[in-house]
């Protein structure tokens, strides 16, 4: 029985088994009072484009080319010949469009401007400095442009620098992805996937929309067509305007059994896999660096200069956002288990690096001389207790989490770079 009765009620879980295509979800969140004498001034963020179009042409074609086939052969059921026409107007409209961002993509990023000016309102007064830097990727760029014309609305007076960059690349997505995929796939790996991949079965949904059997046996990859029509399932979400979707195809056992291999995926090549020995962090090694840097100049600057640098933005990708995350050792990130077949229960890719995810740390300075610098760090702009601890005996003062002491902040983030 398909999942189509009751998949409304449902819609948002069924998203997020869209895995790293789950669109960005609205915060509803309260922050934590800044001790007393507290006030933010400088941001440093990473964020990802926002909703996309999904990446391959080559997807799309492939889906509407077969179907094609089947259809002019009369070997598509009634089902068959419903997706028939959803995946070629799918393939008409977005074929072309593959990777872009879309407008859902725009949106996110003016709202999460929007937010930040709200939240952070001391950052932006007068003719505040912006420094935003992207990803050569055009989705990038646009989610750059998106989050600055939000800005300059809001504050006309703001004034920004923006560049984008292949020099820019060696701290916003450093290393080649399919580098990392091969590192990263190793033999314990591959024995824990097969596992994964022994509980998705395409039987069902294949043979729902082929007429006969022994016409799939002879002309269909029922695992490639299976797996490219999950990913255009869950792409749908970040294209609104299309107005169709594909749920009514699948069980929910069937989305779920794809999402936990996919998500075991991701967490083996980007994250703080045992089986892959975490190799997928160096990606988001010289992000940390940059940040590190950036806030050491900045935070010199401001002693002597008002008008030092208030917000730095970084636009890249996914393949940074999963293992920054972990790099931070942040509490839904800093899993090390090689118990892929539970990873689900304890590590979920939605909840890290939906579109537009992001990381915002904010620091605060006091009106008291010689006080310390204090930061905090917004996660999908939610609160995040940082794995620090201050040391009372050495300090003075210890603020309570989520702020913690820069001094702290960057000794427990050097040291890690420097392992």
């Amino acid at each position: 029985m398909s999942f189509a009765e009751n998949h409304l009620e449902n819609l948002d879980e069924l998203h997020k088994l869209g895995s790293t295509y789950y669109a960005y979800p609205t915060p509803n969140v309260k922050y934590t009072k800044a001790p007393k004498g507290y006030k933010p001034f400088y941001i440093s963020h990473y964020g990802r484009h926002g909703s996309r179009f999904h990446y391959s042409a080559d997807d799309y074609i492939y889906l509407y080319k077969t179907l094609a086939k089947a259809d002019s052969l009369n070997q598509l059921s009634e089902l068959g010949k419903s997706l028939f026409k959803r995946i070629k107007s799918f393939y008409e409209y977005a074929a072309n469009r593959a990777g872009d961002l879309t407008q859902l993509g725009v949106k996110q990023h003016q709202e999460i401007a929007k937010r930040m000016i709200k939240n952070f309102p001391e950052i932006f007064k007068d003719s505040a400095q912006i420094e935003a830097y992207s990803s050569t990727s055009i989705r990038c760029v646009l989610s750059m442009a998106s989050f600055l014309e939000e800005l300059r609305a809001q504050k006309p007076k703001i004034k920004i620098h923006q560049e984008s960059s292949k020099y820019l690349m060696r701290f916003i997505c450093p290393l080649e992805f399919s580098k990392i995929i091969n590192e990263t796939n190793t033999q314990s790996w591959q024995k824990e996937n097969e596992k994964l991949y022994s509980h998705v079965n395409p039987s069902r949904l294949i043979h729902l929309i082929f007429k006969d059997s022994l016409y799939v046996q002879e002309n269909l990859d029922a695992g490639n067509f299976y797996s490219k029509l999950f990913e255009i399932t869950n792409s749908l979400q970040n294209v609104p305007e299309i107005q169709t979707e594909l749920y009514d195809l699948w069980t929910y056992d069937e989305l779920f059994a794809k999402w936990k291999a996919q998500n075991a995926w991701w967490y083996n090549t980007l994250a703080s896999s045992p089986l892959s020995n975490a190799k997928g962090l160096e990606n988001a090694k010289p992000l940390l660096q940059d940040i590190l840097t950036k806030a050491d100049l900045i935070l010199n600057d401001s002693k002597k200069n008002k008008d030092h640098v208030k917000v730095t933005l970084r636009f890249g990708h996914d393949t940074v956002i999963l293992p920054f995350a972990a790099l931070l050792q942040l509490e839904n990130a800093n899993v090390k288990t090689s118990d892929m077949e539970n990873l689900h229960l304890v590590w979920k890719d939605y909840e890290i690096s939906p579109m537009a995810a992001n990381f915002q740390f904010i620091f605060y300075q006091s009106n008291q001389k010689d006080s310390p610098i204090l930061v905090k760090l917004l996660h999908n702009e939610i609160e995040q207790n940082l794995p620090i601890e201050c040391d009372k005996l050495k300090h003075k003062f210890c603020p309570e989490k989520p702020y913690v002491l820069y001094d702290d902040f960057k000794n427990f983030y050097s040291n890690i770079l420097a392992k």
